[in-house]
C-alpha cells in the first residue's frame, strides 16, 4: 500500500481543485478538516467512510463532505478522485 499520488489542478483563496491517483488497495485514511468537500470518481472503485456511514463509489458518482466530518477512503480498483475545497487547502501548498 502507497499513499495516492496528489496533484493540485487549480486554486484560488476561495476554492481548490486537486486530483489523487489510487492504486488497488491504497487509503486516504481516517481525517476531517475544516474545509468542505466535493469528491468526483473521475476512474475505479472507493469503498468511503463518512462520519462512520460507509458507501462504495465508481466512475461518475460525486458527493459532498461537510465542514469537519471525519472521512476516510480505500481504493478498491485503480481510480482517480478528483476532490474540490472551499476554502483553499493551503497545507496542500
Amino acid at each position: 500500500m502507497t499513499d495516492p499520488i496528489r496533484t493540485v489542478l487549480a486554486h484560488a483563496p476561495e476554492l481548490m481543485v486537486v486530483r489523487f491517483q489510487f492504486a488497488a488497495g491504497d487509503a486516504g485514511a481516517l481525517h476531517s478538516h475544516p474545509h468542505v468537500q466535493s469528491t468526483y470518481v473521475q476512474s475505479g472503485r472507493f469503498d468511503f467512510t463518512v462520519d462512520g456511514r460507509s458507501f462504495q463509489v465508481g466512475p461518475g458518482d460525486a458527493f459532498v463532505i461537510a465542514s469537519d466530518a471525519r472521512h476516510g477512503c480505500t481504493c478498491l480498483e485503480p481510480g482517480v478522485l478528483i476532490d474540490s475545497f472551499t476554502p483553499r487547502r493551503d497545507d496542500f501548498l
